[in-house]
């Protein structure tokens, strides 16, 4: 998905939906606040569970939570607290986009992505 094929909306949104799922995960790529991308260099950063993220739109705008489920088949990410409650009085998670986010914490227990974010030559 790195290349543009077609200007075509149509196409476009067509490959952005059947993406294989090795690719959906750069599709969810979040825009990282002003100190993180002062700090490591990349305007934006693939999301995972675990990163500290803030709303900047829709109806929950302004609300800032963890990240509890990232779904890479329908290309949505849940946090923890933005929840809805049922007909039948359960209580889900909301879904939100990734365009509507903003990284305000990263979550880099993990010492590949950490790597990543801070350029070091993985090796190899």
């Amino acid at each position: 998905m790195g290349k543009v094929i077609s200007k075509k909306r149509r196409v476009q949104r067509r490959r952005l939906f059947n993406a294989p799922h090795h690719m959906r995960g750069k599709l969810l790529s979040v825009h990282l606040s002003r100190a993180l991308r002062e700090k490591y260099g990349h305007r934006s950063f693939p999301i995972r569970v675990g990163d500290k993220v803030l709303v900047l739109k829709g109806d929950y705008a302004g609300v800032e939570g963890k990240v509890q489920k990232v779904d890479r088949k329908k290309l949505m990410i849940y946090i923890e607290g933005l929840t809805r409650e049922t007909v039948d009085g359960r209580k889900i998670l909301i879904p939100i986009r990734p365009a509507n986010l903003l990284i305000t914490e990263l979550n880099l227990e993990d010492e590949w992505r950490r790597n990543k974010i801070e350029g070091v030559s993985q090796g190899g």
